[in-house]
């Protein structure tokens, strides 16, 4: 059983006093684009949708180093295992069927047949096996309603990590990053027909609903106290067919949001929003 209603979702969340997401070629700095507006992409927000739902006690594939459950080393390993993956036999191009391995993955994993993956790997032989998945479940990018503030500030670090701590080591400078206060959404989509190919289905759709408003939660850092992160709402929209009554854009262009997190939304008949308030 595939997922039956095409659905659309939006996500209001707030900072103050955090990183939401650094660059690594910029120092480490919040992403900005050219105007000026914080932004967090849809890789970062992926992350913490799978780390939420492994939280749970959902099989995920793509796992964080940090909250790496199974010892594997690497993806290729993990598919690879014969007690956490697939095991060797399904990505050996001599006894690969593609579409069952991605069937076996997808049920597998819950991640692998919400976002999709790509499997590619090379046999004894050195013969390539890719096997493509694309998920039904889209989620874009997030940006700041103003151009945000970055304050910046040099710290430094003076302990004695070597020998046995009678002589003080030199001083390390570094930099730390903050936003100071900024308001960001992003938006997203489940397709009905791509689910068909992957799995997912109404229950998947609800288990993401279920942990989107607790994004945050469990994702404390030095970068990011715990919260100075906040969902304010989700905004959910499920339409009455696969189709959909409207496209994802004029959905998505319902929503205005104000820099105090407020927002405001346009009817679309026969098309209402289900309102979510952050955990």
């Amino acid at each position: 059983m595939s997922l039956e209603n095409k659905i659309d979702y939006a996500i209001i969340f707030s900072v103050k006093n955090a990183n939401p997401n650094g660059d690594p070629l910029n120092g480490n700095r919040p992403r900005i684009d050219y105007d000026g507006y914080g932004e967090v992409t849809d890789v970062c927000l992926k992350r913490k949708i799978r780390d939420r739902l492994q939280e749970g006690g959902h099989a995920i594939f793509v796992q964080s180093d940090e909250k790496k459950i199974d010892g594997m080393p690497s993806l290729k390993a993990r598919a690879e295992s014969e007690e956490y993956g697939l095991g060797k036999d399904a990505f050996n191009r001599n006894h690969t069927n593609p579409e069952k391995a991605a069937n076996l993955a997808c049920k597998k994993w819950l991640d692998v047949r919400t976002f999709g993956q790509l499997f590619a790997f090379k046999n004894e032989a050195r013969d390539g096996v890719s096997i493509p998945i694309r998920g039904p479940v889209s989620i874009q990018s997030a940006f700041s309603v103003e151009p945000v503030s970055i304050t910046s500030t040099q710290i430094t670090k003076s302990v004695s990590g070597e020998g046995d701590g009678t002589k003080k080591s030199s001083d390390t400078m570094g930099m730390k990053h903050r936003v100071d206060r900024a308001v960001y959404v992003t938006f997203g989509s489940m397709n009905p027909q791509l689910s068909e190919r992957t799995g997912f289905n109404n229950d998947d759709a609800e288990t993401i609903k279920a942990v989107l408003p607790k994004l945050f939660e469990g994702d404390a850092s030095s970068a990011r106290p715990e919260g100075s992160m906040a969902i304010e709402k989700v905004i959910w929209w499920q339409h009455n067919s696969k189709a959909g009554q409207y496209s994802s854009a004029k959905v998505h262009r319902t929503l205005s949001v104000n820099p105090d997190g407020g927002f405001e939304l346009d009817n679309l008949d026969g098309l209402e929003p289900e309102l979510i308030d952050g955990f």
